[in-house]
């Protein structure tokens, strides 16, 4: 438990916020998708909803790969054992 504790103290401010607005797009991606499954909406604007949360979700996850691949904090943090 105090290993995942420090390791979660450790990681760069910018990088927690770009991954809790990629949990968060991919949280409300799912709950719409679960929703429009349940209820059976078809059509074209549920689509096009469901399409454009899943390019939201993908365009955050992004963000914050990138961000870790470009921080010199991430890395560092990287190099010394965090996956």
């Amino acid at each position: 438990m105090s290993k995942q504790l420090s390791v979660n103290t450790s990681i760069c401010s910018e990088y927690q916020r770009l991954l809790e607005e990629s949990r968060s797009a991919l949280e409300i991606w799912n709950e719409h998708r679960a929703e429009f499954c349940q209820f059976r909406f078809i059509g074209r604007e549920a689509g096009d909803e469901l399409l454009r949360l899943q390019a939201k979700y993908a365009r955050a996850y992004t963000v914050s790969q990138n961000h870790e691949r470009n921080c010199s904090l991430c890395q560092l943090e990287s190099r010394n054992g965090r996956t």
